[in-house]
């Protein structure tokens, strides 16, 4: 509620009642006077003037106009009365007072206002972190170990299939291996003739050696396979001492950190080698997508700090544009701006829709102060100055501003302290003090 409401509020009441007040605003200068026929039974004569035709004859009488004169409610203020109450001082708060309301007092200098620019965006995930699970194999679904929204470790086995392809490349390996093991011993011998016992010919010993390194290479061949397709080393060592059943197995593993944000494979399902059956995303961080329009893009670039608002009930985030778009959208003739959020809490989930301020210009005045300390009183653009006598409203002129801060062009100079922060409850204490000042006269 406003002063003046307030004062119409009062007025209305005072008078239904019957009674005659005089409010007065201190500092403000701001003075009511309500009265009501009936209600100045101390002064005598006003029934019988009443009864005699009114105010009208009681005017021509010398009534109200020598009721001033005599020292009503004009010299009331000669006296000591509500105009010496403005100069009383402004309103008084104990240090403990302003500590319980919170009310910080900061000295008026210089600073500096951070010109941004608004960009509608959206929280998406950060690519370079989701990982797409192919079996790489064609097979059949023997078993699931991890179900949606799972958080899996690199390496951690997801699902097993059973796949004739596998089998194949396996005894495939494991045959290349064998024959390298003969040749090698063909090799040797052929070798240990020709060189030391000279019972051979050099063209048997060459064409040993010719197929001990075909041999290798067609090992090196299958081996490569069961690499692909997920197999390490430490396994095909030890792969001739496994049981057969397991010639057939498939472990399909996680390859990074993550969570399982998408599943699509159940048990018994055959899948094909480029079927996606799972996707793992690090969600530690996301991506803001911001859109550019074209009148901001020359504004906008790499290395600018973000601000971003991602809604009512989630803490906002900071961040720096590190790549824009080098060509525009057809259909909407906008660029994206990208920035990558810290999302170590989890709580920036991928399709919120966000607000980013883009800091662009920075601009250096003489005089700023907090939005925070500005405040509207009786149609005026105040600031409460803080001194010994107290807090005292005093109108001031804006100029440039920010999200946070307000140029002061008039008003308040450097070096003065005011509130910064608890200035509506100085306000409403000065309302408070308005009210009780004018109702005790």
């Amino acid at each position: 509620m406003s002063i003046k409401q307030f004062i119409i509020t009062l007025v209305v009441l005072l008078i239904v009642g019957g009674v005659t007040y005089a409010v007065v605003l201190p500092r403000l200068g701001y003075t009511v006077q309500i009265s009501k026929v009936g209600a100045h039974d101390d002064h005598g004569g006003h029934d019988d003037h009443g009864n005699e035709g009114g105010h009208d004859d009681h005017g021509n009488e010398g009534g109200h106009d020598d009721h001033g004169d005599e020292g009503g409610h004009d010299d009331h203020g000669d006296e000591g009365g509500h105009d010496d109450h403005g100069d009383e001082g402004g309103i008084q708060l104990s240090v403990k007072d302003m500590q319980e309301f919170g009310i910080k007092v900061a000295k008026a200098g210089s600073g500096t206002l951070k010109i941004t620019v608004s960009l509608p965006g959206e929280v998406q995930l950060n690519a370079d972190t989701v990982a797409h699970i192919t079996p790489r194999v064609g097979g059949v679904v023997q078993t699931i170990h991890a179900k949606l929204g799972d958080t899996v470790k690199a390496g951690q086995v997801l699902a097993v299939l059973q796949s004739r392809e596998i089998a194949e490349a396996k005894a495939s390996y494991l045959s290349k291996l064998e024959r390298l093991k003969l040749r090698d011993a063909v090799y040797k011998r052929e070798e240990s003739l020709w060189k030391e016992k000279n019972i051979t010919s050099e063209q048997e010993y060459l064409n040993a050696r010719q197929a001990q390194a075909e041999a290798r290479i067609e090992l090196r061949g299958s081996e490569n396979q069961l690499h692909a397709l997920g197999f390490s080393n430490s396994y095909l060592k030890n792969l001739s001492e496994k049981h057969d059943e397991s010639y057939t197995r498939l472990n399909v593993v996680a390859p990074r950190d993550g969570v399982i944000i998408e599943k699509h494979v159940t048990l018994g399902e055959v899948l094909r080698d480029d079927s996606i059956i799972f996707t793992v995303a690090d969600l530690s961080t996301v991506w803001g997508q911001l859109t550019v329009y074209r009148q901001d893009l020359p504004r906008i670039r790499s290395g600018q700090t973000v601000d971003i608002a991602f809604g009512k009930g989630i803490s906002p985030a900071k961040g720096t544009i590190d790549y824009i778009t080098p060509i525009v959208r057809e259909d909407t003739r906008t660029a994206t701006a990208r920035v990558v959020i810290d999302n170590s809490s989890g709580v920036y989930l991928p399709g919120l829709f966000v607000t980013a301020k883009v800091e662009v210009r920075e601009i250096k005045v003489p005089l700023i102060i907090p939005r925070t300390a500005v405040q509207t009183l009786e149609g005026q653009t105040v600031v409460f100055l803080y001194s010994d006598e107290g807090f005292d409203p005093i109108p001031v002129k804006i100029g440039r501003s920010d999200a946070t801060h307000v140029e002061i062009l008039t008003g308040i100079k450097a070096g003065q302290q005011y509130v910064a922060k608890g200035s509506t409850t100085v306000k409403f204490q000065l309302a408070k003090s308005g009210f009780e000042s004018g109702h005790n006269h």
